[in-house]
């Protein structure tokens, strides 16, 4: 029996609406930036700060592994970046999430944080291009003339921050139990299918 859902998903493809809704449906808690929030408040770094930061990719791969929470190095090092130690307190609060209850967490790698947990069920939600440009104007309020560049430049940052931080290249869908393509099944579907998964 699931437990957990930890969601990574492509800019606009609706993944954290499913993910609210999904939450709302099982009478859960669902976590996604508020977990950004905590542990920007633990490192006492602004709030206006941390947005940039967190999707801030460090350095390569090999520094990475040896540096980050992979590589079992603490929040306090001094070699370490702000950027991976805003991750390592990312990767304790989620931790700590999943110890005190049945939950959904969106992005922050959690499906990466949670790999070995077998009660845990990582989606990976998709969509095509253009369904996600319709979404950006439509939910995201960006002008029309720019949502396809903003696409490509959220793209590009989401996939540096999940690269650096795991070693698993973005979009993988090997690396997930269920991906979800919310164009072609529409973002009710996908609801549907989730939470008939955790009652199950």
């Amino acid at each position: 029996m699931y437990k957990i859902i930890t969601m990574e998903r492509e800019f606009a493809s609706g993944g954290n609406e499913i993910g609210r809704r999904v939450a709302k449906n099982l009478g859960i808690e669902l976590y996604d930036r508020n977990i950004l929030v905590e542990a920007a408040k633990r490192l006492e770094l602004s709030p206006f700060y941390i947005e940039d930061l967190e999707e801030t990719a460090p350095g390569s791969i090999i520094f990475n592994l040896s540096k980050t929470a992979m590589g079992g190095s603490k929040k306090d090092d001094p070699n370490l970046s702000m950027a991976e130690k805003l991750f390592l307190e990312e990767k304790k609060i989620i931790q700590e999430i999943v110890k005190k209850h049945n939950c959904i967490i969106v992005g922050r790698c959690g499906s990466y944080i949670l790999k070995n947990r077998l009660d845990c069920l990582k989606v990976f939600v998709h969509a095509d291009q253009e369904y996600r440009i319709a979404r950006a104007i439509e939910t995201e309020k960006i002008a029309s003339g720019e949502a396809k560049d903003f696409l490509k430049k959220s793209d590009k940052r989401r996939s540096s921050f999940y690269n650096t931080h795991t070693g698993w290249k973005w979009g993988d869908m090997s690396k997930f139990d269920l991906c979800l393509n919310s164009c072609s099944l529409g973002l009710d579907a996908c609801v549907d299918i989730l939470t008939e998964l955790m009652k199950k």
